[in-house]
């Protein structure tokens, strides 16, 4: 979605903007060419900050890469001695190059090691599966994946590792295919567990809430956020907060003086998307991936 992206982030000359989510470079390069603007790059992913290099080279002096988690852009910042910015972007989720390199963890088609770390630290998803008891197995497989066969799923892992630790991707994923139905929609009936473990090894929805709440602690007056998702679990917390900034709490109760209250304070922010953008078909067509993403925005009200 780079065109709706750029229409709604708005560029202009002489503006300090950020990618928090630099990924393969897409949505910067793109800003960048836009407008004679500044921009810094967040990632925390290093092989991303590495891949940078070029573009960096490209635009010199006017592309900052820094390598973090975006819920930590005020911190960032600050280090940077940036107060403000007028505009944020955030593309959420996994990249399209940790989904292509297999020894990266994260895809399901492509044998690896069972990993997904986005930082290469920390606990992996091989250390989840094969310790986590099975009832917080099939718990985080239904709240962070919203997969309905979670504790048939949770049962034949635990039986499995039993025998063997599990270490790839696919060991997993067969092992997920001997107890699942076929989907009839054609998703690999494993893609809502990988997921589930994904969002946990890397905390993701925490990382999304701290993410939002940084970024509009930053936009300068007329300034934006743009945030791209791709599940529901996503969306619902970006709907949420943008809901709230713009001062579209659901309607107040009568029985309740404090949400009455809370009603009458005055928004700082003004959504730029009363419903998320979907991608075009034309896009789908050639970008599969991009089938599920969703668009909300939101601009900062001038004092």
């Amino acid at each position: 979605m780079l065109a709706e992206v750029l229409a709604a982030l708005a560029p202009r000359d002489g503006a300090i903007l950020l990618d928090g989510t630099f990924g393969g470079g897409g949505y910067s390069a793109a800003i960048l060419s836009s407008a004679a603007c500044t921009l810094y790059a967040v990632d925390r992913d290093p092989d991303a900050i590495a891949r940078g290099a070029s573009l960096v080279a490209r635009f010199p002096g006017r592309l900052h890469l820094v390598e973090g988690r975006f819920g930590d852009m005020h911190a960032l910042m600050a280090d940077r001695g940036v107060a403000a910015l007028d505009g944020v972007v955030l593309d959420l989720g996994v990249s399209s190059y940790q989904i292509d390199e297999a020894d990266r963890g994260f895809s399901l088609r492509a044998d690896g090691p069972l990993d997904m770390r986005m930082e290469r630290s920390g606990p992996s998803a091989a250390d989840l599966v094969n310790t986590l008891p099975e009832r917080e197995l099939a718990d985080l497989l239904w709240e962070l994946g919203e997969e309905r066969h979670s504790r048939r799923i949770a049962r034949k892992i635990v039986a499995a590792r039993g025998d063997a630790p599990f270490e790839t991707t696919l060991q997993l994923a067969e092992a997920i295919h001997m107890v699942m139905p076929r989907d009839p929609s054609g998703m690999d009936s494993a893609t809502r567990s990988f997921q589930a473990l994904r969002l946990r090894v890397n905390d993701e929805l925490g990382e999304v809430e701290r993410g939002l709440e940084a970024a509009m602690g930053l936009l300068a007056p007329g300034g934006r956020l743009v945030v791209v998702s791709f599940h529901s679990l996503e969306d619902r917390i970006v709907k949420r907060f943008m809901r709230d900034a713009a001062g579209r709490a659901p309607g107040a109760s009568r029985f309740d003086p404090a949400s009455l209250l809370h009603a009458q304070k005055p928004a700082g922010f003004r959504l730029l998307t009363n419903t998320a953008l979907r991608p075009s078909s034309a896009e789908t067509d050639t970008n599969p991936r991009a089938r599920s993403a969703r668009l909300r925005a939101i601009e900062r009200l001038a004092a």
